[in-house]
C-alpha cells in the first residue's frame, strides 16, 4: 500500500468519524433534553423526535464522503486502484471540510435544538421555529458536504 493509498483512507476515516462523532454527541445532548422536557410535557414527545434526530445528519454526511472515497480508489471493489502522494493528500483535504465542519455544526445543532426542545415543552405551537433554527445550522453541513463532494470527485485516479 502507497502512502498516497494510505492517506486517501485516512481522509475517508476523517470524514467520518469526525461527522460521525459530533453528530453522536449532538443527538446524545438532544436526547438527554428530550428526556426531560417529556417528563414535563409528554404530550410534545413527537415533536421534539424531529429535533434529537437533525444532529444526526452530519454523521451520514462524514460517512457519505467516506464511502465516495472507498468507491473512487476502488477499495469496495477488492483491488485499490494506484494512488500517488499528491492525490492522496488532495483526497485527505477534500474529506477535511465534512469532517471538521461536520463535527462542529452537529454539536451546535444539537444545542440549539435542545433551546428548541425547551422552548416547543413550554409553547408546543413553537415547535415549528425550534425547527427551523435547528435547520439554519444544517446549512454549513450542507455546504461542507457539497464542497468535500466536489473536491473528492474532482481528483482523478
Amino acid at each position: 500500500m502507497s502512502i498516497g493509498q494510505i492517506l486517501a483512507l485516512l481522509g475517508a476515516a476523517i470524514a467520518a468519524i469526525g461527522a460521525g462523532i459530533g453528530s453522536s454527541r449532538g443527538v446524545g445532548l438532544g436526547g438527554e433534553t428530550s428526556a426531560g422536557v417529556s417528563t414535563e410535557n409528554p404530550e410534545v414527545n413527537s415533536k421534539l423526535l424531529l429535533l434529537q434526530l437533525l444532529p444526526g445528519t452530519q454523521g451520514i454526511y462524514g460517512f457519505l464522503i467516506g464511502v465516495i472515497v472507498l468507491i473512487n480508489t476502488n477499495v469496495l471493489g477488492g483491488a485499490m486502484k494506484p494512488v500517488e502522494l499528491f492525490q492522496g493528500l488532495s483526497i485527505l483535504i477534500g474529506c477535511l471540510p465534512i469532517g471538521i465542519v461536520g463535527y462542529y455544526s452537529a454539536i451546535k445543532q444539537g444545542k440549539v435544538a435542545a433551546a428548541g426542545m425547551i422552548m416547543t415543552g413550554q409553547r408546543p405551537e413553537m415547535s415549528g421555529k425550534g425547527i427551523t433554527m435547528a435547520v439554519m445550522v444544517e446549512t454549513y453541513a450542507v455546504l461542507s458536504l457539497l464542497l468535500s463532494f466536489l473536491i473528492v470527485n474532482a481528483i482523478k485516479l
